[in-house]
């Protein structure tokens, strides 16, 4: 074990001497590899930002049933049984107009402006849970279950309340397919950028890899230079493209912070968590030790 340690110490001191030699050609090979996996580390924390709200969403499909203006509260709420006849299984809530009235007051801040109105112009409604889509035939019932209420007397409307999360939900799936193909075209760009200075550095390196080889090196210990230089090139601009990232937070946040305010809202961009944040070095280091273990292997080959 001391042995195999000793080893991939002077291979790790090797790289390390050698990167030091060409320190510029390192920073910029740093920066390009940066660039390219900044891309989908900054779409990566869009996504796991979004996420939690989407999942904190109620995705199962909700109906609102709103009555004629003229409808006498006793026949308004009379009209539960019809609707418990169509739907069976479903949770059914009243809502009075003037607790409606209340609410808007509540989300909307608009108290001075409604106040103005005079009388109030909400309509007595109804809310109607459903469970879950699960099916595309379940969901294109839902459209038949609204036609049956709007049929049914004092009903004004009837408007499907969570589609829209059903969209949101496609969407986000559609990103997250986005982001996987970005990934991998981004990915394969560093195995390139790491593979062709990887070859740079064997083709600089070719008399000493001869002289080596002819007092008995093995190719594992003329190997394994590379791989760390590989490897430790990955890991830097693995880290570089991480901390731009959390410097671009900190505008982000400022024009969000300004926009969710008018919403009630605090939504904020937050990092990465350190352990996902660990996981996308050792993925850089990865990539980095792939590129060069191609091309370390294909190079090196045509020297014996």
């Amino acid at each position: 074990m001391s042995i195999w340690l000793r080893q991939h110490g002077f291979a790790l001191g090797s790289a390390l001497i050698h990167l030091r030699k060409a320190p510029g050609s390192f920073l910029f090979n740093i920066l390009v590899v940066a660039i390219a996996l900044a891309l989908p580390f900054t779409g990566l924390t869009l996504l796991n930002n979004v996420r939690p709200m989407s999942e904190q969403m109620s995705v199962d499909p909700e109906l609102s049933v709103f009555m004629k203006q003229d409808t006498p509260r006793e026949q308004a709420a009379g009209i539960a049984g019809s609707l418990r006849a169509v739907v069976k299984d479903a949770k059914i809530v009243f809502v009075p107009r003037e607790k409606a009235l209340e609410q808007l007051k509540d989300k909307s801040g608009l108290n001075d402006v409604i106040s103005t109105l005079g009388e109030n112009p909400l309509p007595d409604s109804y809310i109607i849970k459903l469970d879950a889509f699960q099916s595309a035939a379940e969901g294109a019932a839902i459209d038949g279950i609204a036609d049956q209420m709007r049929a049914l007397p004092g009903v004004e409307s009837v408007q499907v309340d969570s589609a829209w999360v059903k969209r949101l939900a496609a969407l986000l799936g559609v990103l997250r397919l986005a982001l996987l193909l970005l990934a991998a075209t981004l990915g394969t760009v560093v195995v390139a950028v790491v593979f062709n200075t990887i070859r740079l550095q064997v083709m600089t390196q070719r008399e000493e890899i001869l002289v080596s080889k002819l007092i008995g090196a093995t190719d594992a210990y003329i190997h394994r230079p590379f791989y760390y230089s590989g490897a430790l090139l990955g890991l830097c601009a693995g880290g570089v493209a991480l901390g731009a990232v959390a410097l671009a937070l900190r505008p982000l946040n400022t024009a969000i912070a300004e926009f969710a305010r008018l919403y009630a809202s605090e939504f904020q961009l937050a990092p990465l968590e350190p352990l996902a944040m660990a996981g996308l070095l050792a993925l850089s280091a990865g990539l980095g030790l792939v590129g060069a273990l191609l091309s370390v292997q294909r190079h090196l080959a045509r020297l014996n």
